[in-house]
């Protein structure tokens, strides 16, 4: 699934946008935090099931994360800020 491939590095940018810990993610997920440590220890996409990075990728976007770029072409993260205000309210 191209969709849910983000990588360690965008994994560890959407955290650090949201200020969140391992385990923030990891409970907003529903994976275990050594999985998150785990994920972001990669620079590209993590070995991992393409149904956890799916599950990291829906808790991002719910914060109001968006994903840009692919793995191989200018991966990145910005924040949609309406979004993600929207959440937290």
């Amino acid at each position: 699934m191209w969709w849910s491939m983000i990588t360690g590095i965008q994994i560890r940018a959407a955290r650090s946008a949201l200020r969140w810990t391992a385990e923030d993610l990891a409970s907003r997920a529903e994976i275990a935090s050594r999985t998150v440590k785990r994920m972001e220890s990669y620079d590209s996409v993590p070995k991992s099931s393409s149904q956890t990075l799916e599950k990291i990728r829906k808790a991002f976007e719910a914060a109001g994360i968006e994903f840009t770029g692919t793995p191989e072409d200018l991966p990145g993260v910005r924040m949609n800020l309406a979004k993600k205000n929207a959440a937290t309210s």
